[in-house]
Order: structure tokens, then C-alpha cells, then sequence
């Protein structure tokens, strides 16, 4: 049965099937929802107050990038960083597995928060702490690494005098990058 249309815009040549009217409404409503369901997690996730109240004042946090299918890396060690709007940020060696993990897309790591002693000589303690899934980005911000130059000169003052000309020396020659840790999950 063949239906004439009475919209002056709509010819019989641009008529869709039912199935072509529904499968476009489907792709439509898909490209709308998708992006609001990959970022909702991230988005919504809210740190325990606990948790936060440890990044905000622990000198170290331990990191370990994820591997793309999830399981931790082998690299775990107590890092200075600082607390800058809720990320965990630190300043590491360009070649450091943390950079080199972000270079390759590793772009997931667990924030262990608390002072647990050396890794190497205190073993998984840190395991026992504050944690949180984060999206690791390096950050390329100057007034990033200011804020980071301010807040380790207040944190590490004992030893901030010998490090201080050394962050800036190997950020101002490439050889130290930032790498942000923003949480999106526990």
C-alpha cells in the first residue's frame, strides 16, 4: 500500500522503512548514552573521606601502573607527590617505568596512600593502606610543577635543600616529568 506524504519537505524517495526509522533512532540514542555511560563511573566516583584526608597529608603514595588487562605492574615504591585538587601528582624520571608506563597508554594505576616504609625493605605493608583506582596522564602544566616545587618545599623540608636544584634542572631539560594521578574508582 503505497502513502502519499502531505509535508511539502518530505518526497516519496525520502521515506525510510520502519527498520532503517528504527536502527537510525537506535545509533541516534547510542551516541548520546555512550559517552555519558564511559565517563559516568569516573565522573561520579567519590573518594572515602578517610582516603582523602590521607592523600591530603601522607608523605608518600605507592603506584602501580596496570597493565591494558588489569593485573598490577611489578613496579611498587614509596614516591614523594603532592595532593593538587584531588590528584595525586609526582614528579619522575623520564625513563622511570611510572613515565614510561603512561608513554605506552598504561593509562590505569592503584594509589596506595600512607607512609609504609621502603618497599624494598618494609615489603607489601603498603598493601594495608588507603587505595584508589586513578587515570594516569602526564601533565605538562608549568604551574603545575610550581605548585609541586611550593608544596615539596613545605613537605620534604630537610630534605628539599639538596633535591630542589635537581627537580628543576632535569623538568627545565625534559629528563623529569609530572605524571597526574586523577581517582576514578576504590
Amino acid at each position: 500500500m503505497k502513502t502519499s506524504s502531505k509535508h511539502p519537505l518530505i518526497s516519496h524517495s525520502m521515506k525510510l522503512s520502519r527498520r532503517e526509522l528504527l536502527y537510525g533512532a537506535g545509533v541516534a540514542v547510542g551516541a548520546v548514552l555512550l559517552p555519558l555511560r564511559r565517563g559516568s563511573a569516573a565522573q561520579n566516583f567519590k573518594m572515602p573521606a578517610a582516603t582523602r584526608k590521607v592523600l591530603e597529608t601522607s608523605p608518600y603514595v605507592y603506584v602501580s601502573p596496570l597493565h591494558p588487562d588489569g593485573k598490577e605492574s611489578r613496579c611498587h615504591a614509596e614516591v614523594w607527590y603532592f595532593e593538587d585538587g584531588g590528584d595525586a601528582v609526582l614528579a619522575t624520571g623520564d625513563k622511570r617505568w611510572k613515565t614510561q608506563a603512561v608513554n605506552r597508554g598504561w593509562d590505569k594505576a592503584r594509589i596506595w596512600v600512607g607512609d609504609y616504609g621502603r618497599v624494598k625493605k618494609d615489603g607489601d605493608r603498603f598493601r594495608a593502606g588507603p587505595t584508589f583506582l586513578a587515570q594516569a596522564r602526564r601533565d605538562k602544566d608549568p604551574a603545575v610543577f610550581e605548585r609541586l616545587m611550593v608544596s615539596f618545599a613545605n613537605k620534604y623540608p630537610d630534605e628539599w635543600g639538596k633535591w630542589e636544584p635537581r627537580f628543576r634542572k632535569a623538568y627545565k631539560d625534559g629528563t623529569r616529568v609530572l605524571i597526574r594521578y586523577h581517582p576514578i574508582g576504590p
